[in-house]
């Protein structure tokens, strides 16, 4: 419990490395082949011309090649997931080819339906029947 305390009590203290002097470099590696390998599922014929670290730290830059069509990919260093301007700058699941982005869109703009007004709407059918079916529209 003691040492749960002090970990959060000093939070800035609890990394190995002083911020801006972590190298990520020498803990995480991606070569060109690595990278069309891992590429190759979601982008079949990729060529890798490009791979270097990103601006943003926990992210790989990768320059490809698809057929004459160059662009920038961005691949996290767990290498399970990646950025493209192909998606909107989405996060996609490599594994489960889903976009992460998405998902979590989906979640925050979920609607309940126990929380919609009805006083003013136009029912239809049994008012206690199981499933309701609720239709928007605007008018304008």
């Amino acid at each position: 419990m003691i040492l749960v305390f002090l970990v959060l009590s000093f939070p800035g203290k609890a990394s190995p490395f002083a911020k801006s002097d972590q190298d990520c470099s020498t803990c995480h590696t991606l070569n060109a082949e690595q990278a069309r390998t891992i590429l190759n599922d979601l982008i079949p014929n990729v060529k890798v011309i490009l791979v270097q670290p990103a601006p943003i730290t926990g992210l790989w830059e990768i320059g490809i090649d698809m057929g004459g069509r160059k662009a920038i990919v961005y691949l996290d260093y767990a290498k399970k997931n990646i950025i493209s301007p192909a998606t909107r700058g989405e996060v996609i699941s490599i594994k489960t080819r889903t976009s992460l982005t998405q998902e979590s869109f989906q979640k925050i703009n979920k609607v309940d339906p126990s929380q919609v007004e009805l006083k003013n709407a136009l029912l239809f059918g049994d008012k206690t029947a199981k499933h309701k079916v609720i239709v928007f529209d605007d008018p304008d």
